[in-house]
């Protein structure tokens, strides 16, 4: 499946929780702020907004990483373009 991660660097606040629950998919910028990593393609940098591809396990802990972060940074879309995460 398939999955839009959005990063909002201007509610980060750096506090890593996403990278410690998710580190596959997410990593701290040298802004302090939490970046989207593309799973299994090689040479492909981090960015604030990726679709990457996710087995079920993989979503579930995605998410976690995004429920993980105090100031709702993350936005979790699924292929429909459905939001996951933050619920509305």
């Amino acid at each position: 499946m398939k999955l839009r991660i959005v990063v909002d660097p201007d509610l980060c606040i750096g506090a890593a929780s996403c990278v410690t629950i998710a580190p596959e998919t997410f990593q701290m910028n040298v802004e302090n702020k939490a970046e989207v990593l593309d799973h299994g393609v090689a040479d492909c940098g981090p960015s604030y907004e990726r679709t990457i591809e996710a087995t079920e396990e993989e979503k579930e802990t995605i998410i976690l990483g995004a429920q993980s972060c105090p100031t709702l940074a993350i936005t979790i879309y699924d292929e429909a373009g459905t939001q996951l995460y933050p619920a509305i």
